[in-house]
């Protein structure tokens, strides 16, 4: 997993997260917030996990809670390609741009003044990247 502790992913801002989805994968994370408990964005493509098949699953989690899912049926992502998503940070939601050009939405369910923590899971991390500047 990937994790990164001091971001600084401010409102107007946009991030990209390009990464390998491995054969035989059953689900990827891409966890945005201000720390391991509190995800202004939890990003969930499930390709066959938890009675969830080909899903993207949105949510948030605040004080370790989790919100309300929602599940979305579009699903451009594909076991061992290459992927790239986006998110541009605003003050009331979180623009997602899919490897398709498809946008997702999804609404900062609690105040975030900065998007300080990212984690990414079950996918191969080739680079992240911030208003242009790569991070990692």
């Amino acid at each position: 997993m990937t994790v990164i502790h001091n971001l600084c992913f401010n409102p107007s801002q946009c991030l990209e997260v390009r990464g390998f989805i491995p054969h035989g994968c059953k689900q990827f994370g891409i966890n945005l917030g201000t720390d391991e408990k509190n995800f202004a964005l939890h990003f969930n493509p499930r390709f066959d996990i938890f009675g969830d098949n080909r899903k993207t699953i949105l949510n948030s989690l605040k004080d370790d809670v989790w919100g309300a899912e929602v599940k979305e049926s579009f699903f451009p992502f594909q076991e061992g390609s290459d992927t790239a998503v986006c998110f541009h940070f605003e003050k009331n939601r979180i623009s997602i741009q899919l490897p398709t050009g498809n946008p997702l939405s999804f609404p900062v369910r609690f105040p975030v003044q900065q998007i300080s923590y990212l984690a990414v899971g079950g996918i191969e991390v080739k680079s992240i990247t911030l208003d242009g500047s790569i991070i990692q």
